[in-house]
């Protein structure tokens, strides 16, 4: 089976935005760490979960970067769609402290976390795209067999 250029060329460019996604979510969240981890510097604390989400999106971006598989933009919808999540809630909802893991409401926008936000909600949107245009998720309607297109007349 032959595939296209404009596929590959496609694959390729999505791949790219992806990765710039989860490396701008890392490099955000390695720069804010050690000052939110001050609030609580012996246990888990904000700073050390965005040390984790920062390692998450990095290792994502070279699986995206390496592999552009379905695996791979699935994985990077986890990482962004879940970090997206995860400021929104922080920001809109006052949650408090579960267990080991701190509140983390914080009311304000300020540079750092909008970029984040607009980063993690463009690469969860661009790694949609890679699922839909790698195949994993299909459109509603009749399923055209190869063949269908000779009976129609088509190339």
């Amino acid at each position: 089976m032959k595939i296209s250029r404009s596929v590959v060329y496609t694959n390729v460019a999505l791949r790219l935005l992806v990765v710039a996604a989860l490396a701008t979510d890392a490099v955000v969240h390695f720069r804010l760490a050690p000052s939110y981890q001050l609030a609580n510097p012996g246990g888990i604390g904000q700073g050390n979960l965005f040390y984790l989400e920062a390692a998450a999106a990095i290792l994502v971006a070279l699986y995206v970067l390496v592999r552009g598989s379905r695996p791979a933009f699935f994985a990077a919808l986890l990482v962004t769609g879940s970090a997206l999540a995860a400021v929104l809630l922080s920001t809109y909802v006052d949650l408090p402290a579960i267990g080991p893991i701190p509140s983390m409401y914080e009311p304000v926008w300020f540079f750092e976390k909008t970029l984040s936000a607009i980063a993690e909600g463009f690469g969860a949107v661009v790694s949609i795209v890679g699922l839909r245009v790698s195949g994993f998720i299909r459109t509603p309607g009749r399923r055209r067999h190869p063949r269908d297109r000779l009976h129609a007349g088509g190339t």
